[in-house]
């Protein structure tokens, strides 16, 4: 079955409330609109990391879905992984020093789930994508300075590589927009794939 593509007209639904994606998408044209989910994250449900990014994923995509009822929607998560551990959003300022203590000097994985839900309400792709992130050695000083800039506090494993987190970023293995939180050329090579998208660029 052929669905309506992707326009202005119908636009890409965005599952998320996070700036970060919204501005990725923007980036590249996608014609999109923001209806927040309203799943409650947790990232202690599972043990399989990239089975838990996709899991969030879809049930943002699909809680979505249930309300509206048509449309193209996209969900995604992101969590940062280390020592067998998961980082999702720090749950205040001593939650923000330990993830960035531990990440200080440090390799970890940045998974980002993401689920296309049809017009239907079936799911047309879903997909984890991993990248590798170094971060060189931090002082203490350091990470008071930027626990204080207040940027940690939204983002999964407590920085913004796209903001001024960038300033500890030493390397990226994999997909730049990955770490930021959705991975543009596997999201659009799946709009393709599955005709959400008739052409691109």
């Amino acid at each position: 079955m052929s669905f309506k593509p992707i326009s202005k007209d119908y636009p890409l639904i965005l599952a998320s409330s996070s700036p970060r994606r919204r501005e990725l998408l923007t980036t590249v044209g996608i014609p999109f609109k923001v209806v927040p989910s309203k799943i409650e994250e947790d990232i202690n449900s599972m043990t399989e990391f990239e089975q838990l990014a996709i899991e969030m994923a879809k049930q943002k995509a699909q809680e979505v879905y249930n309300r509206l009822g048509d449309g193209w929607i996209l969900g995604a998560d992101t969590i940062v992984v280390i020592d067998g551990k998961v980082f999702g959003k720090p749950k205040d300022l001593k939650d923000a020093e330990y993830m960035l203590k531990t990440l200080s000097g440090r390799e970890h994985i940045v998974i980002t789930g993401f689920c296309i839900v049809n017009p239907l309400g079936d799911i047309s792709h879903i997909e984890a994508v991993k990248s590798k992130v170094f971060i060189r050695e931090l002082t203490s000083d350091e990470i008071k300075a930027y626990l204080s800039t207040k940027e940690p506090f939204d983002k999964a494993g407590a920085y913004a590589v796209q903001g001024i987190g960038a300033f500890m970023i030493k390397a990226i293995t994999g997909s730049y927009t990955n770490v930021v939180g959705l991975p543009l050329c596997e999201l659009i090579l799946a709009l393709k794939k599955i005709k959400a998208l008739t052409k691109f660029p």
